[in-house]
């Protein structure tokens, strides 16, 4: 229960109170940001390469995994290096279920748990 349900009682949310957002209200450029969020897939080796660089450079990368299997050995080198990538900088790394990454730069840390209930 939220710190508004406390306070007002009972949960009286409905679909007035919430609004539809639309990316044109709102100054998206990128460019100003210091931390961009990257999203990748991982078929082979090779995919590693841009996701360091982007960590490197300082950013988030989530990436995509389906394409192997946990236990795949391939898949374990990658780990091995996205791993050592994250030590080095200061960063972290988690695998959400068997389908991402996620690795981020030093100073950013990932939340082993959930939001909410």
């Amino acid at each position: 229960m939220g710190l508004m349900s406390k306070l007002l009682g009972g949960n009286t949310n409905s679909a007035e109170d919430y609004v539809e957002l639309d990316i044109d209200d709102f100054d998206a450029d990128a460019g100003e940001a210091t931390v961009q969020v990257h999203f990748a897939d991982i078929s082979e080796q090779n995919d590693v390469v841009d996701i360091k660089d982007a960590v490197y450079d300082g950013d988030i990368v989530v990436a995509d995994i389906t394409r192997h299997t946990t236990t795949d050995r391939t898949m374990e080198h990658i780990s091995d290096e996205l791993k050592q990538v994250a030590h080095e900088v200061g960063g972290d790394i988690v695998q959400k279920e068997d389908d991402q990454i996620i690795i981020t730069p030093g100073g950013v840390g990932i939340s082993r748990a959930k939001l909410g209930r």
